[in-house]
């Protein structure tokens, strides 16, 4: 996409004080709230300023147009699946490789089907907001903190710590959006996770030494 495109999309200022940071909270919980209750057609500035309590003027401050707030609220889920991902694997540092991914895989699940019904909305803008870009940027993010928590593992594996980083990070990515698409009912979560846990573990043992 052009830079000129997407720069229009981008949020005309950060926020730098508490208040200013209450007020952009507030206007994307609304920009998700009306996203997920009338859909993307539908909604507009006037109608997630006013879910969110503030003037049209002051939405204007942070955000220039419609398609700038639905970015914006996309970039915000993502970033937080991605946050949670970095945090797990720093917290598993050195562990054994199934107890690692078990656990990375139930940090990705816990954020990214948190909200199924927010996380499917989202989906549904990514095409319209240069979501392709936002989500290359957090691959690498994702690729980054799980190559580097794969090495610290006791075991070794056998292939491009990248290369293993791509795989893991695409089945739980592909499993986690069938499951949003095709409406799994919460009471299932469980099971899908372990069971992607278990064949991810699989799939590490397998590229072992």
């Amino acid at each position: 996409m052009p830079s000129s495109v997407s720069t229009v999309m981008e949020p005309r200022k950060q926020p730098v004080q508490q208040r200013s940071t209450a007020t952009v909270t507030a206007i994307l919980d609304a920009t998700v709230q009306v996203l997920t209750a009338i859909g993307k057609e539908r909604l507009t500035t006037t109608r997630v300023a006013q879910r969110a309590g503030v003037s049209v003027g002051t939405l204007y401050q942070y955000f220039p147009n419609k398609r700038a707030l639905l970015q914006a609220a996309l970039r915000r889920h993502l970033t937080a699946v991605t946050e949670a991902v970095e945090r797990a694997c720093e917290l598993n540092r050195n562990e054994p490789l199934c107890k690692m991914i078990t656990a990375i895989t139930d940090a990705f699940f816990r954020a990214k089907m948190k909200e199924p019904k927010v996380s499917l909305a989202l989906y549904s803008v990514s095409s319209d907001v240069d979501g392709i870009r936002i989500l290359e940027e957090l691959r690498v993010r994702n690729t980054q903190a799980l190559a580097t928590v794969l090495a610290t593992a006791p075991e070794r594996l056998t292939i491009d710590l990248e290369l293993a980083a791509f795989m893991l990070q695409g089945a739980m990515t592909g499993v986690s959006r069938r499951m949003l698409e095709t409406h799994v009912p919460a009471k299932n979560h469980d099971n899908l996770r372990d069971e992607l846990a278990a064949m991810l573990c699989a799939y590490v043992v397998a590229r072992t030494t």
